[in-house]
């Protein structure tokens, strides 16, 4: 099917920002910039805007400075197996097409080849107490809490399993039997989960030291149990995968603005001053692809936390990546964030 190419369109002055939403509402990862003539000018995609926030570009610049000027282009009448060769040969994830000069269509990869379908095992972090969460959490395990109407841990493997995810392990500590009462052997969702249980708290990552040795030999995506988001988690792994990471860390931007004039000063003189400046920083999210070389580096009933094992990796000169999350995200830690998500579910369409 070929989308119609107004949806994803903006101007070329428009914002980053308007490119972002673009991409993040109709999630074919591309935006089109054209002019008044409908005449192509550029196209954007979620790999340039994550550059551009790395490049610290705001959002609010106009999408002209990260676009790609001279895109890939084919025929409208062109047949879709020569369009799949083509985005293939090209590494690219769409392709506009044209007819008499002007866009006419939108061929998306993603589109013209059927769902595709992943081996690579996904490890859910499910053991928490969720402590902040109390009294929600007195007796029901935080990711098994209802945002909307399914429980956290389930819209988290739907949304890997419309991916094309079906390999699960599921990390329990808290209250173990709620969560394989309720989802069993996944069978009901059209997945394959197999449970992992921590008789003691291992830290964020030590559940990988109980992994069976017979999981796939392919990178690992893993994720923290109360993390609601809309990621991508084809194009994470693609990026992962691309790049020959050993880990590839998510990312969220986070601003802290100082609610001081700031004073820098050289001795007793004033260099200079800034009125409650925003200062800005990237956060981990919570949510990781990791190689098989770094899993095997967690023995059994190791205690560990992610930061330590990706800097151990760092210190000998592993390769760790960041990806730049711009898509919906929320760690539900807290009581407000709790709310929030109640609040968000239906506007982001999680909720069916």
């Amino acid at each position: 099917m070929k989308k119609h190419w107004k949806d994803v369109a903006l101007a070329p002055k428009q914002s980053i920002r308007d490119a972002l939403e673009i991409i993040n509402l109709h999630a074919l990862q591309v935006a089109l910039v054209v002019d008044e003539n409908e005449q192509l000018k550029g196209v954007v995609t979620d790999g340039d805007i994550r550059r551009a926030l790395l490049n610290n570009l705001t959002l609010d610049q106009p999408v002209d400075l990260v676009m790609n000027h001279n895109p890939i282009t084919a025929q409208l009448d062109t047949p879709k197996q020569k369009l799949i060769r083509l985005m293939e040969q090209k590494s690219i994830l769409a392709i506009p097409l044209i007819k008499d000069g002007r866009v006419a269509g939108l061929q998306t990869l993603k589109q013209a080849l059927n769902q595709p379908y992943y081996d690579n095992p996904v490890l859910i972090m499910a053991g928490g107490f969720g402590t902040r969460l109390r009294p929600l959490t007195d007796n029901c395990p935080k990711p098994m809490l209802k945002v909307g109407n399914k429980p956290l841990l389930e819209m988290t493997i739907l949304n890997f399993a419309k991916a094309g995810f079906v390999h699960f392990y599921i990390s329990t500590h808290f209250m173990p039997e709620q969560i394989k009462d309720y989802f069993g052997d996944g069978s009901r969702l059209n997945v394959n989960i197999t449970y992992i249980h921590e008789d003691a708290p291992l830290g964020t990552g030590g559940a990988l030291g109980l992994l069976p040795n017979d999981i796939p030999d392919l990178p690992l995506i893993m994720m923290n149990g109360d993390v609601l988001t809309k990621v991508d988690v084809q194009r994470l792994l693609e990026f992962h995968n691309e790049n020959q990471a050993h880990a590839t860390m998510c990312v969220r931007e986070y601003e802290y603005q100082i609610p001081y004039g700031v004073i820098n000063g050289n001795g007793n003189t004033v260099v200079s001053m800034e009125e409650k400046p925003t200062q800005r920083f990237f956060v981990n999210a919570g949510i990781y692809v990791l190689s098989p070389e770094i899993i095997k580096q967690v023995s059994e009933n190791q205690v560990i936390d992610m930061p330590t094992l990706l800097d151990n990796k760092i210190q000998v000169g592993g390769k760790v990546l960041m990806f730049p999350l711009h898509e919906y995200w929320l760690d539900i830690g807290r009581l407000d964030d709790f709310n929030r998500a109640q609040a968000d579910i239906c506007a982001l369409g999680m909720s069916e």
